[in-house]
């Protein structure tokens, strides 16, 4: 049976919009990266915040206790925060040690080539014909949308290797719901605890970064403050944002869509992530995309269409085309 035939709309629509919603959160994150804010302090802030904001609604809709009794759900909750940590902390290092364009292409493009080998080894049989024309055309699209840079360093593609293969076993691991554990609690619990796994890292990072300064450990943390926090009220609204929208409510809706939208087609549209921001680069930055970026968003945009869920027929039978 085809894989795709028994995926929803609504949850196709879903990992649509967390993928789109991850890419405004890059021009965020962007921004708050201009004024001095450290990448790793940018990324735990994104987990501190969105994590929290559903701790605190989940909190006061009664609904945490249901991590307390169940040994599955906590399971869940420590490994999805393991890997986020993960993932957000390898690919801004990978960043730093290469640039934007190789990080992104290394991460985001083999993340959808693992999860299709992991999914095709499990089930003994290979991807179907619409799976491997989308990664195809996603591939390509996302390499001339993103360009080629030889600049950086071996380890900086291996950072971006290990990004990729956390965010694959992320979609692979959250394919299989676990009782009791909706997608808001899983977002809620997992990143807040992300955060506290990535803040000490954040801060050793922001000391690094911080002008030298002749007195003890006090004035080191002084002096890196403003490489960890936001200076100014609308640093602190993108903060806001950056957790809230991108994080919070986008990740919410890819684990929520993961229910019936296969591993391979959710890492694939996941790529909707750097075509959103270049796109939102272009009209609110007046950045160019120039004719290979638009040939490559036409690439990711034709993938879409190619994953998107098929009618099912009356007369030929559910699944087919």
């Amino acid at each position: 049976m085809d894989e795709h035939a028994a995926m929803r709309p609504r949850d196709f629509g879903l990992v649509v919009l967390g993928a789109v919603l991850w890419g405004t959160g890059g021009l965020a994150g962007a921004t708050l990266a201009a004024d001095g804010i450290g990448m790793l302090a940018v990324a735990t802030a994104r987990l501190a915040v969105g994590g929290g904001v559903l701790l605190a609604a989940l909190a006061v809709a009664r609904r945490l206790g249901r991590l307390r009794g169940s040994l599955p759900a906590r399971r869940r909750v420590l490994l999805t925060g393991l890997l986020a940590a993960v993932y957000q902390a390898c690919y801004f290092l990978a960043v730093s040690w290469t640039s934007v364009s190789v990080a992104t292409l290394v991460a985001l493009g083999a993340a959808p080539v693992l999860v299709a080998s992991a999914t095709a080894v499990r089930r003994r049989r290979v991807p179907g014909g619409r799976t491997v024309l989308a990664v195809v055309l996603a591939l390509a699209g996302l390499a001339l949308l993103v360009g080629v840079s030889d600049s950086g360093s071996p380890a900086g593609v291996g950072l971006a290797l290990v990004a990729a293969a956390a965010f694959a076993t992320l979609t692979l691991v959250n394919r299989q719901p676990v009782a009791g554990l909706d997608p808001l609690t899983l977002t809620g619990a997992s990143f807040s605890l992300g955060a506290l796994l990535l803040a000490p890292a954040a801060i050793v990072a922001g000391v690094a970064a911080a002008p030298a300064t002749g007195g003890g450990g006090g004035d080191l943390l002084a002096a890196a403050l403003p490489t960890l926090l936001p200076a100014g009220p609308s640093a602190w609204l993108l903060v806001a944002y950056l957790g809230i929208g991108p994080t919070a409510l986008a990740y919410g809706a890819y684990f929520a869509g993961l229910r019936t939208v296969p591993a391979t087609t959710a890492s694939l549209l996941a790529l909707l992530e750097p075509l959103t921001a270049a796109l939102g680069a272009a009209l609110l930055r007046d950045e160019r995309l120039g004719t290979a970026g638009l040939v490559g968003a036409a690439l990711l945009a034709t993938a879409v269409v190619v994953l998107r869920p098929r009618r099912r027929s009356p007369t030929m039978g559910p699944g087919l085309p």
